[in-house]
């Protein structure tokens, strides 16, 4: 052979140990990169799982029912609260009675 060819033959073979190992590396990185996508999918999934619970537990705070029922509890006596049942109810039977 050729001292030329030798000198090709070389050239190719460097060039080609390089292209292996970067290829090696390469495939290394993005098996790691999608161990860490992977990761970042399920803290996500909890996140929204977390966040659909939250929107549930605030949903009866927001809506008018909600309020107004909060605002009921709180502010308004039992009493009253046992009187306006009791005047339904007599209500109620007095409506039943007619029929």
């Amino acid at each position: 052979m050729n001292v030329a060819e030798w000198i090709i033959v070389a050239i190719l073979s460097i060039t080609l140990l390089v292209f292996l190992i970067v290829g090696i590396i390469l495939i290394i990185k993005l098996i790691n990169l999608s161990n860490e996508a992977e990761k970042v999918i399920v803290e996500s999934q909890d996140i929204a799982k977390n966040a659909n619970g939250i929107v549930n537990n605030v949903r009866g705070m927001t809506s008018i029912g909600g309020t107004v029922e909060m605002f009921v509890d709180k502010y308004v006596n039992p009493k009253l609260k046992s009187k306006l049942k009791e005047t339904k109810e007599k209500a109620d039977d007095g409506k039943s009675g007619k029929k």
